[in-house]
């Protein structure tokens, strides 16, 4: 039977009783077997109103002959039955049940995405998740459930901004640095360098990837200032490196790629390397409103065509091995996207 990995929490009510008469309704169903619960373990509220009781939270390893929509109809219906009433986003709640995994399925559905797509991220679901079924993979990531949560434990407290040319990194970027403790990292854009390349790519892409690169690479450099001194606050990107790979692949031939690719490598072993990765999405016709409104005329050379190569070649990226936890935010609203991020951080315990 495929084996199923569920998230629990309750912040509402006699917390312990609620989780635990889940716990039996799920291994009451005659299609669901329990096979391991974790601990429950006690962490603060992430996102939605502020002053929210504490939640306890905990994972249940099951294995089940439901496909996982039915699935999700019998978390929904325990739920309901103990008492969740579904309100305001994030709201305080009886009792939560998320489906976090199933076996090795990958969906995105408008009522279902597996895996769940926050999960890679938030210690309140891995540390329990970690207790149960630390060896089953997540399979967007290709991380094991213990490998993420080590991960969020050892990394740097660093967030990277990815995405496509008007992609609007630098603006949320700037959101997320202000409405937090993060401190930001920009690049320093060379508007000269920036004007010939714009004016004629095929030219001027080899020394424009190229400086790019280098100038990340000296601002991640894991013997740089930026990270060899106190480390109280976290840093904030609106760059990411391995980006860097996914604009040349686009504007550089074949050749002169293969060249790339080995200088990138060899930055990249001694770079930072990202707790969390945020790609911004947006399709190219919004792109290519975006980059004509900026008004910097030779950036509108760029035809939509191009733009959606670029997107496309950022969104592949994140998708290579080893690139770990990332978060995809595909709505155009800036407000939101803020929250989006601004949990995940609260979520890594940053």
């Amino acid at each position: 039977m495929p084996a199923c990995l569920i998230g629990l929490g309750s912040n509402l009510g006699h917390r312990v009783e609620t989780l635990h008469d889940a716990v039996d309704r799920l291994g009451e169903h005659r299609q669901i077997d329990v096979v391991r619960v974790s601990q429950w373990h006690e962490t603060s509220a992430i996102g939605g109103p502020t002053g929210q009781p504490s939640f306890l939270n905990g994972a249940v390893l099951t294995e089940t002959t439901l496909p996982p929509s039915d699935l999700l109809t019998v978390l929904h219906t325990i739920e309901s039955d103990l008492g969740r009433c579904r309100g305001e986003r994030w709201a305080p709640r009886t009792v939560d049940l998320d489906l976090l995994l199933y076996d090795q399925v990958v969906r995105a559905t408008p009522s279902l995405v597996i895996p769940h797509p926050r999960m890679a991220w938030r210690c309140f679901v891995l540390q329990p998740a970690a207790e149960v079924a630390p060896s089953m993979v997540h399979p967007t990531t290709g991380w094991t459930i213990a490998r993420l949560l080590r991960h969020l434990e050892t990394a740097l407290p660093y967030v990277a901004l990815a995405g496509g040319i008007g992609a609007g990194k630098t603006h949320l970027a700037r959101q997320i640095a202000e409405h937090s403790s993060m401190r930001m990292i920009a690049e320093v854009l060379d508007v000269n360098r920036l004007d010939a390349f714009y004016a004629d790519p095929a030219s001027h892409a080899w020394e424009t990837e190229l400086e790019f690169l280098r100038q990340r690479t000296r601002l991640l450099a894991t013997d740089s200032p930026e990270w060899t001194q106190s480390l109280e606050c976290g840093r904030i990107s609106d760059f990411w490196f391995d980006q860097s790979l996914a604009f040349a692949r686009v504007w550089l031939a074949e050749d002169r790629l293969a060249a790339f690719v080995d200088q990138w490598s060899e930055c990249r072993a001694r770079i930072v390397r990202p707790k969390l990765t945020v790609v911004l999405d947006a399709p190219a016709d919004v792109l290519f409103r975006r980059v004509a409104d900026r008004g910097r005329p030779p950036e509108r050379n760029l035809s939509e065509e191009q733009l959606d190569r670029i997107r496309q070649s950022v969104l592949e990226q994140t998708n290579e091995p080893d690139v770990g936890p990332v978060l995809r935010l595909t709505n155009e609203d800036c407000e939101r996207s803020l929250e989006e991020v601004l949990a995940a951080i609260g979520a890594m315990d940053l």
